[in-house]
């Protein structure tokens, strides 16, 4: 009876096993010295997102390298990564990774590079016999690319050619994807958690708002969105992901972002705010934290709740604004083509179930209409808005509200000394009273001599009234003014 070797059969299971468990060991085990770090070998990615795209990444990745100097490449990073910011080190042993040269690789693989690469070398060309469909495999040189394929084919030169190119590798300088290259000196032998940490450009995130209108116009019900826009040329897989609010300072354009879910203005809100996104101070700006993880996959637009209230405030305003240069000419005709504004204001405190730092972004707001259907009525950008202040959210202009002004007089007292009269109209057309708010801007060192009306002087340059204007009724503003410039 013949005997059996078992101890080969032994050691091969051995090996696969290790195989299995350490498949980077197994990778960079090759004359090269090469270590090759695929996301496969990744145990978390973290994801900083600010509002001027720009994207902090920080991947954790699982290696295993003998001691001594290695070639590491960390594959699929970003396609728009900044290589000046990459930074490597090893969480397991921070001190036993020496980093000796580090490399951005992104020559990447394509039809044309192929071939400019075999320029002046033997390649296969898979021709095909149109009459007979036998094919076969011809031998050629590649003389050029430049403007189409010339080869060399029999002694016979021939622009362009009908088969397909058969190459017999892909060259080592060009590679698939985006690749960082390290040339390290590695003293730990078992298996390590390094992080490689870079910012990439092509991430983006800005805050939406869609606030519904009660039919009273007094109060409604907010919700917030974060937009994320990934064109960073990566997915990051089950990610923690944050989000900076603030202005910071970079030389770079500011890019906005495009498309909002209009479901937002039908969706339900609760009384609390969501709790999604948790927020805390950093710096001068604001970071938002996601309770849990999301996959944020390359070129995708992902949308997030910010936030949710309900029976929030609110505070609707007419503003019929002057100008500062009405005062320094005479006007013979009315100015009649000015339009009072249309706001709504909300104070952003805690009483009014909101009192958290809302990000900059667009607030669009949405009214039923008698048939229950909700309807567009406006939208305008918001700032940094931290808590206990106002936001103030143009909607447009008045239709039912009307406002005039005449210069009933305009005069020069003496050197630089002139006096002004002006005569407001404001035409209430509604079906309900109507307060109008009267800004005017005024130059100079001004006084003024006679008013129809109570009024304040808000600030050094500006004059203030506040006036009711009942349904279907007509209120004139007189008063006159001596200005010295």
């Amino acid at each position: 009876m013949k005997k059996i070797a078992i101890w080969p059969v032994v050691l091969l299971a051995f090996l696969l096993v290790l195989r299995r468990e350490h498949p980077l060991q197994a990778k960079s085990g090759g004359p090269d010295g090469v270590s090759s770090v695929t996301q496969e070998q990744q145990k978390s990615v973290s994801l900083t997102v600010y509002n001027q795209d720009l994207g902090l990444v920080k991947d954790q990745r699982e290696i295993r390298l003998s001691t001594g100097m290695h070639e590491m490449r960390f594959m699929d990073v970003a396609a728009r990564i900044n290589p000046t910011t990459v930074h490597l080190k090893s969480l397991t042993d921070p001190q036993g990774v020496r980093i000796l040269e580090q490399n951005y690789e992104y020559d990447l693989l394509n039809p044309q590079k192929l071939l400019d690469k075999y320029v002046g070398k033997k390649v296969k060309i898979l021709d095909k016999n149109y009459y007979t469909g036998q094919e076969r495999v011809v031998e050629a040189t590649l003389l050029s690319t430049n403007g189409g394929a010339i080869y060399q084919v029999d002694g016979s030169i021939h622009l362009g050619h009908p088969g397909r190119v058969i190459l017999p590798e892909i060259p080592e300088n060009l590679i698939a994807k985006p690749t960082l290259v390290w040339l390290l000196q590695n003293r730990l032998s078992r298996g390590q958690t390094v992080e490689a940490s870079y910012l990439t450009a092509g991430m983006s995130w800005r805050a939406d708002y869609v606030f519904v209108l009660n039919s009273r116009d007094s109060g409604g019900d907010l919700s917030g969105w974060v937009t994320i826009d990934n064109k960073s040329g990566a997915s990051y897989r089950e990610a923690t992901l944050k989000l900076v609010a603030g202005d910071i300072h970079r030389a770079a354009g500011r890019r906005e972002l495009h498309g909002v879910m209009l479901r937002a203005a039908k969706a339900a809100v609760s009384q609390d705010q969501i709790r999604e996104f948790t927020q805390e101070g950093f710096f001068e700006y604001h970071l938002y934290t996601l309770q849990g993880e999301s996959t944020i996959k390359d070129n995708q637009t992902k949308q997030l709740n910010l936030l949710s209230a309900a029976d929030i405030p609110v505070k609707k305003q007419f503003i019929f604004y002057g100008a500062q240069n009405y005062y320094r000419n005479r006007y013979g005709v009315p100015i009649s083509n000015q339009k009072v504004g249309v706001y709504l204001e909300i104070a952003n405190k805690k009483e009014n179930r909101l009192g958290l730092p809302l990000p900059k972004g667009i607030v669009r707001v949405y009214k039923a209409d008698d048939g229950g259907s909700l309807q567009f009525v406006g939208e305008d950008w918001i700032d940094h808005t931290p808590k206990d202040e106002k936001v103030k959210i143009k909607m447009g202009e008045a239709f039912d509200v009307v406002g005039e002004r005449i210069q009933r007089d305009w005069r020069a007292i003496a050197g630089s000394v002139y006096e002004v009269e002006w005569e407001i109209k404001l035409r209430n057309h509604k079906n309900e009273d109507a307060r109008v708010q009267v800004i005017e801007p005024i130059p100079g060192d001004w006084e003024v001599l006679r008013s129809s009306h109570a009024y304040e002087k808000i600030e050094a340059h500006t004059l203030q009234y506040q006036v009711d204007v009942p349904k279907d009724r007509e209120v004139k503003i007189n008063y006159r003014v001596r200005i010295r410039f």
